[in-house]
């Protein structure tokens, strides 16, 4: 901690608090590309507006092409990079405030981006400036690094590090406090079958998003279905069947969460499985969904294919996300694995293909990381947030994914603080006025820390 920082950060309080507002009410979800907007003019607007923040606080702010900004301080060979991203997934309903409006009510702003990753982005450049005005001699340059289509892509980080300087070491304050050193590697699977069938099944909308909401159609009577219903001891799910010509329709209802944490849900694919399972539907149908429920059963870990392992990464989660069988077969279904960095992606595709039985005809993975606690990175990060907030705890492993990704030598390090509210990509997404004034000490702490 150095106090000259900490007074400069606490006399520019209002002005942080009002370029967070500025920025919030700029509605920086993906659009089209146009020319110097390869995400959309909105996102344009967000990255000119941080840039231009950024240069009147005296610092050195370049826009590369519109996929990602730097602002920078200091000289030399290693640079120190801080990794935010300025776009925001969509409002969504069931806001009390208006999700762009910045509104500020009882302490706490409202809107998107407050705390998914505006809020952190606009606490690290105030940082910046304050090192700068403080007059601190760094060994490291430090670089905040603004990305741009962080939700919906990573072609910033593409564009990056097609084009610029990597980062010796670097946090990026889009996960949580104290430290995030070890992120599971992400594969999204897609499988499709093509036969003539007799039963319709659609679920889902994202595969890393627990499916809330089954529809089936089975060419079987509706007091079979209920019986079937009846058998599997599913009291946690909702179940609606109705006659119809030819058979019976069911409705699986569940709850929808983040793939990184099944257990937070309640899958309805897996559920409407169990059930059309116990039907003993007739030919490939038949064949078909008995395998499928096989694969997957209940659980959340892979337990049927063998993939349940843990390590200092944590535990393997696997989520069922799409499905969309109709009379020519299964279009397509959609997995997301959470997998433990000791095991290869290759190993859950031979697992998954080998229980299915069907082909993958699309792949999109990123590889996990993990960096040591013994780590000059991690250690001093720990350090800080003892010092700061007065508790020293262990560093994290998590299933979601960061931008530590795009880079070696990289962690998470806030903005989540433990034990407060943290809605990101939900309705009311906020951030208090003293969590954004934490952060922007924390991560000044952080840059001298790694940089001084």
């Amino acid at each position: 901690m150095n106090s000259l920082v900490d007074s400069i950060i606490e006399r520019d309080r209002d002005k942080l608090i009002a370029s967070l507002q500025e920025s919030i009410r700029i509605p920086s979800t993906e659009g089209t590309p146009e020319e110097g907007a390869p995400f959309g003019k909105q996102v344009k607007r967000a990255l000119d507006h941080a840039l231009d923040t950024a240069e009147k606080l005296g610092l050195r702010a370049e826009n590369h092409e519109g996929y990602v900004g730097c602002v920078e301080l200091g000289e030399g060979e290693e640079m120190l990079g801080v990794i935010c991203h300025l776009d925001v997934v969509p409002e969504g309903t069931g806001w009390k405030h208006p999700p762009y409006g910045a509104v500020i009510d009882d302490g706490v702003m409202y809107g998107r981006g407050t705390l998914d990753d505006k809020g952190p982005a606009f606490a690290a450049i105030y940082a910046l400036a304050a090192i700068k005005e403080a007059g601190i001699p760094l060994k490291r340059r430090i670089r905040v690094i603004l990305g741009t289509n962080e939700e919906t892509g990573w072609g910033c980080m593409d564009y990056y590090r097609a084009h610029l300087e990597a980062p010796t070491l670097g946090f990026t304050p889009d996960g949580e406090y104290p430290v995030v050193n070890s992120e599971k590697g992400i594969l999204h699977t897609t499988f499709t079958h093509h036969f003539a069938s007799k039963i319709k099944i659609k679920a889902g909308t994202r595969p890393n998003v627990v499916p809330g909401r089954t529809e089936a159609f089975v060419p079987v009577e509706e007091l079979f279905v209920k019986a079937a219903i009846d058998s599997c001891g599913l009291d946690d799910f909702t179940f609606e069947t109705e006659a119809v010509k030819g058979g019976t329709n069911l409705t699986v209802i569940g709850l929808d969460a983040h793939a990184s944490m099944p257990e937070a849900g309640k899958n309805s694919l897996q559920a409407a499985f169990t059930v059309l399972d116990k039907l003993g539907l007739p030919g490939e149908d038949g064949e078909l969904v008995a395998r499928i429920h096989a694969a997957f059963g209940m659980g959340l870990h892979g337990e049927s294919m063998g993939l349940d392992v843990t390590d200092a990464s944590g535990r393997l989660t696997l989520n069922p996300g799409v499905i969309y069988w109709n009379e020519d077969g299964i279009a397509y279904l959609k997995i997301d694995v959470r997998h433990p960095i000791s095991l290869s992606a290759e190993d859950v595709k031979a697992a998954e293909t080998n229980a299915l039985g069907m082909p993958i005809t699309h792949i999109h993975q990123q590889d996990g990381l993990y960096v040591p606690a013994d780590s000059e990175l991690v250690s001093k990060l720990l350090t800080v947030y003892a010092e700061r907030s007065g508790h020293r705890l262990p560093p994290l492993a998590i299933g979601g994914g960061t931008y530590a990704r795009a880079f070696k030598n990289v962690v998470a390090f806030g903005c989540e603080i433990p034990g407060h509210p943290s809605p990101v990509h939900m309705p009311n997404e906020m951030i208090s006025i003293e969590d954004l004034m934490f952060n922007a000490h924390m991560i000044a702490d952080a840059m001298l820390a790694l940089a001084e």
